[in-house]
């Protein structure tokens, strides 16, 4: 005589329980990210003087902006396609040419863009940079 407990199914266990599993894995990722950032203290140094020459810093930006009408603006400035041209030209006989940021709305006409990019180019100004929104 034989005594059985629970059902008469054979059948054995079909899934494995995962829980378990991943409650120790979140406490490993959890002392690994603890012990991480202990062990791992900074070190003091006197780091080494050095007689490198420091890199001078980029050269100035000129906005130019070309508005939806047409009018050109030098800064916050308008101005004519005349004395922007002047300006660019000072400009252009620095030592350390600037770089010219282009701001044209989108609905300014094309010739307008390509005058100012025209009197910049003529200016010594090839460094050209065209700003937008995103």
């Amino acid at each position: 005589m034989a005594f059985q407990l629970g059902e008469d199914n054979d059948s054995g266990m079909n899934e494995m329980n995962l829980i378990p599993l991943i409650d120790i894995m979140l406490v490993l990722m959890i002392i690994f990210l603890v012990t991480a950032t202990v062990a791992n203290p900074s070190i003091p140094l006197t780091l080494p003087e050095t007689t490198a020459e420091i890199i001078d810093p980029p050269p100035q930006a000129i906005t130019v902006s070309i508005n939806a009408s047409g009018e050109v603006a030098w800064d916050d400035q308008i101005i004519s396609l005349d004395e922007l041209e002047n300006r660019l030209n000072a400009a252009g006989e620095q030592e350390r040419k600037p770089t010219v940021q282009l701001r044209a709305d989108k609905d300014a006409r094309y010739d307008t863009v390509a005058q100012v990019m025209s009197r910049a180019s003529e200016a010594g100004l090839s460094d050209i940079a065209f700003v937008s929104d995103n």
